[in-house]
């Protein structure tokens, strides 16, 4: 395994990483904003759950083979980019709404039928996003000593990713969970839910676009 030194160095740079706001942090966002902290949290899962693959790809070396294949990386960046622009439709389908759903009493059941469904979302972002990819790729190894068993210590430094992330996430969703049982203007809500998906799908265009 590796050292104290290389972990604390690990834990360190991932630990940035994740504070900085990005599109799984808008994902659970917006699905805490439309369907209350649970679905903020499953989302989290779901997205954290996407980061054992990228080390497990890293690990075996596949994310090496996307990268130096062209057509094979081109095919992951496009299925990430479009399925960015998927989710920036919804959100501004949500934001074009006519009516506001605000029956107390059907709240749970819907938190309750979305987790499949936010799960799925927030492990298809991260597992589709060419990024995640090539930051597994670069960065892991680097913690990674060699001579021991590479998938276990990949494995094991994507746990440490996995729980500051979901740490910080589930605390997101619990600040946007408090803040939509304020009462905010239902235009403001429409409104963030605009913003929402335009950013999604300028970030699902840039990705679609960018030569690396």
């Amino acid at each position: 395994m590796p050292s104290v030194e290389v972990l604390w160095a690990y834990l360190i740079a991932v630990l940035l990483l994740t504070l900085t706001p990005g599109v799984d942090t808008l994902l659970v966002v917006r699905n805490t904003a439309r369907s209350g902290v649970g679905s903020g949290s499953v989302t989290s899962l779901g997205i954290c759950t996407g980061l054992f693959v990228h080390a497990t790809l890293s690990a075996i070396g596949i994310s090496l083979i996307l990268v130096q294949t062209a057509w094979a990386f081109t095919l992951l960046k496009w299925a990430g980019a479009c399925y960015l622009v998927w989710l920036g439709v919804a959100s501004l389908r949500q934001a074009c709404a006519r009516h506001e759903v605000e029956a107390p009493a059907e709240a749970p059941l819907r938190v309750r039928a979305s987790h499949p469904r936010d799960f799925h979302e927030g492990l298809l972002s991260n597992v589709l996003n060419p990024k995640t990819a090539l930051f597994y790729m670069a960065f892991l190894p680097q913690f990674v000593n060699p001579e021991g068993h590479v998938l276990l210590q990949s494995l094991v430094l994507a746990a440490i990713h996995f729980v500051l992330a979901m740490v910080w996430q589930c605390l997101v969703a619990l600040v946007v969970g408090h803040s939509h049982r304020l009462a905010i203007p239902f235009w403001i809500k429409r409104a963030l839910h605009g913003l929402t998906g335009g950013v999604f799908i300028g970030v699902g265009a840039k990705v679609a676009l960018s030569q690396t």
